[in-house]
Order: C-alpha cells, then structure tokens, then sequence
C-alpha cells in the first residue's frame, strides 16, 4: 500500500507522527486561477505543480501541503494580463501574508524543511519576499526557523530536453504560457480537462520587453496563448513530468537530506 504523503487527507496524529518520526519536508505547490487559453482550464498553474510534487514527495519521503490556488496578478508578457474572464488574481500584499503565515504555522508544528513549488511564473518574487519576512518574524518571536525553498517547477527542464522537443523552436519560459509545455503535461496529467479541437495556430506574441501600465490589451493574442501549443502531445508530456519529479525529488534530496 502507497504511504499517504498528502497532509489534507492525514489525521493530525498522523501528521504529527510523520513529522516527529521522520522530520519530512513539506511541499506547497503555488498556483493561480488564470485563462490558459481555450484549451486548458483555469486552474492549470495548480494542477501541474500539484502532479509533480505529490510524485517527488512519494520518491523523497516527503508530504505535500494544500495548494495555495490564488495566485499574484496575471502578467501580459508572461500570462496574457488581467483583462481575461476568469483570472481571478490577489494583491501582492494577500499572497505574502498567507505565505508568511503558512510558514509560522508549519514552523509551530515543528516542520524544519519547507519548499514552495511554484506553478504561475507571477508568484516567484512575491514567494521570495514571504520567505523572507516569515524567517526574520520568526526569529523575533524566538521560534525555530525552517530551511524554506523556492522554485519555479519549469527551472528543472534540461537543455537537452528543450533541444529535443521544441528544436529551434523554443521562444522562452515567459511566452509558454498556455504554450506546448504546459498543455503537453496537461495531456499526460489531465487528458479529460484539454480541448485540442479549440488550439490556434499563430506566431509568438510580439509584446515589448518592458512593462507599461494601463497596458495595451490588443498586444495580447485574443485566446490569451502567447505561443501557439500546435505539436503538444502526452508523450512529450510524460518526458517534461519525469524529468520534472525526479530533478525535484534530487533538489530536495540535495537541500534538505532524505526523509525517507
């Protein structure tokens, strides 16, 4: 029988019991609730991460927290902007101070090893900041402070792995959104939630390198898909989700030690 390595479905003697017996880190995927386009739901910044942390934790002897599923505002150079039904997006100030919380909370658990996966590339600085102010209250509260990580899933991709899916293709982290990558792990992760009959193919968004306010909506790609995802496909899937879990399972292995 599998161990359970999800904290929300552990009775908290359960839980206290892993935490005593075996120190496990503690996984926190990071989302947000944002368009991916006509093909992928809303939630598909949660879903990803969620998948590939609950399989590092199994290979890591770790346990993996609920979701934080809101996530910071929508970005038009890396998630088409705000203008879009159902991005439903928090202040940057909300998303730190329950980030910071979260963090006191576990720390009076006795939970030592904390990492924040990160599935919306908006979330990033934000984590780093609530990490931040989180161990500095901590220590003014004279409590144990945590080793806290903080990582975007898609930093684990390889080169090698890019060069033989994308080719020369690959425009760039900001502009996959919604793109080949995200809806090729969603194929292999969630087929039933991806509509391939709905993709578009066009050119990469041409938006500035720069960020302006109020921003012109009309640069963004009306599907919100800043690259097309013609030529996503489980199988492709499956090698960006392996390599994601097991480069996961080895940072964490390398950072924190091995609860197993």
């Amino acid at each position: 029988m599998t161990a359970e390595v999800e904290m929300s479905r552990m009775s908290w003697t359960e839980y206290a019991h892993a935490i005593d017996s075996r120190d496990p880190a503690i996984l926190i995927p990071v989302g947000s609730i944002e368009q991916h386009g006509p093909h992928l739901p809303l939630a598909t910044d949660c879903l990803i991460p969620e998948a590939i942390a609950r399989a590092a934790a199994h290979r890591a002897g770790a346990l993996v927290a609920p979701t934080l599923t809101y996530g910071s505002k929508s970005v038009p150079r890396c998630g088409g902007g705000q203008h879009f039904c159902g991005t439903t997006s928090l202040d940057a100030s909300t998303l730190i101070a329950q980030i910071k919380d979260i963090v006191r909370e576990l720390a009076r658990h006795n939970v030592s090893k904390v990492a924040f996966v990160v599935g919306h590339m908006e979330n990033q600085w934000f984590v780093t900041e609530a990490c931040d102010l989180a161990l500095r209250e901590l220590k003014m509260l004279g409590m144990r402070q945590p080793k806290l990580m903080n990582v975007g899933y898609w930093e684990f991709l390889s080169k090698h792995t890019i060069d033989k899916v994308f080719g020369d293709s690959f425009p760039d982290w900001s502009l996959e959104h919604a793109g080949i990558m995200e809806t090729s792990i969603m194929l292999h992760c969630h087929p039933e939630l991806v509509k391939m009959d709905r993709l578009e193919d066009h050119a990469p968004a041409a938006l500035p390198k720069f960020d302006l306010w109020p921003y012109d909506e009309s640069l963004v790609p009306a599907s919100g898909v800043l690259n097309t995802a013609k030529g996503a496909d489980a199988a492709n899937g499956k090698i960006f989700y392996d390599e994601y879990v097991q480069s996961l399972a080895g940072a964490l292995s390398e950072a924190f030690g091995d609860s197993r």
